[in-house]
């Protein structure tokens, strides 16, 4: 009976190891891109709801002045009064100051905009900052 309880108490076997290490293997190789792709996604759709806040706050600024921020004021003009500006309310956002794209740069601000007819084209470059791509890589635009 000795030799039984002293085969219990000796752990798991290399073998054991080795097959579960190749299953998580196979499992982290299977989730790891969703997860990737997932987290990819999420930083588009937080683009898209930043730059509907600045719409919003766009529009807030319009109310109260008769225009929106010219190209040289940018989105600046929403957290600092600019000058000559009689009738600023602000600031237009919750935190004085201009949040960058999920990808830590500046967002794009153009008044007048050029695309749809809109009073202004805001947008983001993407994770590569430059101009289309795709996935990751798109540009996240006001004016769709």
């Amino acid at each position: 009976m000795k030799k039984n309880t002293f085969r219990c108490l000796q752990g798991f076997t290399l073998i054991e190891l080795l097959v579960v290490l190749v299953i998580l293997g196979l499992l982290a190789g299977l989730v790891g891109p969703q997860v990737m792709k997932y987290l990819g996604g999420a930083n588009t759709k937080t683009a898209k709801l930043q730059i509907e806040d600045f719409s919003t706050a766009l529009d807030a600024f319009r109310l109260d002045m008769g225009r929106y921020p010219n190209s040289n004021e940018g989105l600046q003009a929403l957290v600092v009064q600019p000058s000559g500006a009689t009738r600023w309310n602000g600031p237009y956002l919750r935190k004085s100051i201009i949040p960058k794209d999920p990808w830590g740069n500046d967002y794009q601000y153009r008044s007048p905009g050029q695309h749809s007819g809109g009073a202004f084209d805001l947008y983001s470059l993407g994770a590569d900052n430059a101009e289309g791509g795709d996935g990751e890589n798109q540009d996240v635009v006001s004016w769709l």
